[in-house]
């Protein structure tokens, strides 16, 4: 029995939230069955002068969306010295960053589509690229704010201008890659194994798809071929690797065989705080790879640290 005070970090400002909560009550109950002291906190933004006077042994962070993946609640831990899971302040920023995670994993020879990065106010009434294409928010998750706009549209997403659009003025502009929606998370240095995600009832994988039971299927391992499975391994370390992340991380992919075995592989973003429910993706990439979820995040915990 460890002994170790965690903080478990949940909850949050962002969008987010509720899949937060989520995450952190799942983590908590496991590891307080793994022995760990544990205290949950509901973060706001007297989060600093709460772990100040908490002083946990580690901070466990299951946030999601801005504020809780993007560098700054990493920064506020470097600041107060107390060490934590996942990827550190500048691997975070970047990676939430969906425009600059893309130019670094192209240079590292990861393939990527064709995507532009813009002021949702500069598309207007002309489409940015050839359709299709995919409009996303630059600063989010979970699927929030993605528009898929279709080759026989005639205009932009009148959406991305009006006053009820919430997920801020930088927008990506990505072609759009049709295909199978794969996904390979890793776990330290090692690749864990590939899901594909078949959507039930949804155009693609959105929040509903993600998150309300029913709303999708995981297929793990996916019914590819080796070779693709292994290459899909690769580029999911590769980037783990480029953009500097610690611990866990989950990259996204599409993957178009319609046409040949080969077919067209696409690499499309990277995940530093994947959902952390029993039933959530990476859990159950770790629980293929003989990782239960309380051994996982006991893994978790003993591999947190400072300056990551």
């Amino acid at each position: 029995m460890s002994g170790k005070h965690v903080a478990v970090l949940m909850g949050g400002l962002s969008s987010e939230r509720p899949v937060s909560l989520s995450s952190g009550n799942a983590c908590a109950e496991a590891l307080e069955g793994e022995g760990y002291r544990v205290t949950k906190i509901d973060v706001g933004r007297d989060i600093g002068q709460v772990l100040a006077e908490l002083r946990p042994d580690v901070a466990f962070n299951a946030l999601h969306g801005p504020f809780g993946e993007d560098g700054t609640i990493q920064g506020v831990l470097e600041y107060l010295q107390i060490p934590y899971t996942h990827s550190g302040v500048l691997a975070s920023a970047l990676a939430m960053d969906k425009g600059q995670a893309k130019i670094v994993a192209a240079n590292a020879g990861i393939p990527v589509a064709e995507a532009r990065v813009m002021s949702r106010f500069d598309i207007g009434s002309e489409h940015p690229i050839k359709p299709p294409y995919v409009v996303k928010p630059v600063r989010e998750g979970s699927s929030f704010g993605v528009v898929i706009v279709k080759e026989d549209q005639s205009h932009p997403p009148q959406v991305l201008t009006s006053s009820e659009w919430r997920y801020g003025d930088r927008v990506m502009v990505e072609h759009y890659v049709a295909g199978r929606e794969l996904t390979c998370g890793v776990m330290g240095d090692r690749a864990l194994g590939v899901t594909e995600i078949v959507p039930q009832g949804h155009s693609f994988y959105d929040y509903d798809s993600k998150y309300v039971a029913g709303g999708s299927r995981h297929v793990l391992p996916a019914e590819i071929s080796p070779k693709i499975y292994q290459k899909i391994q690769e580029l999911a370390l590769k980037a783990h690797q480029a953009i500097g992340c610690r611990g866990v991380s989950r990259s996204d992919f599409r993957y178009d065989d319609r046409f040949s075995e080969d077919g067209e592989l696409i690499w499309l973003e990277i995940n530093t705080q994947p959902g952390m429910t029993p039933t959530s993706l990476v859990p159950e990439m770790a629980a293929h790879a003989g990782f239960g979820f309380g051994e996982f995040v006991r893994w978790m915990v003993e591999e947190a640290s400072c300056l990551r």
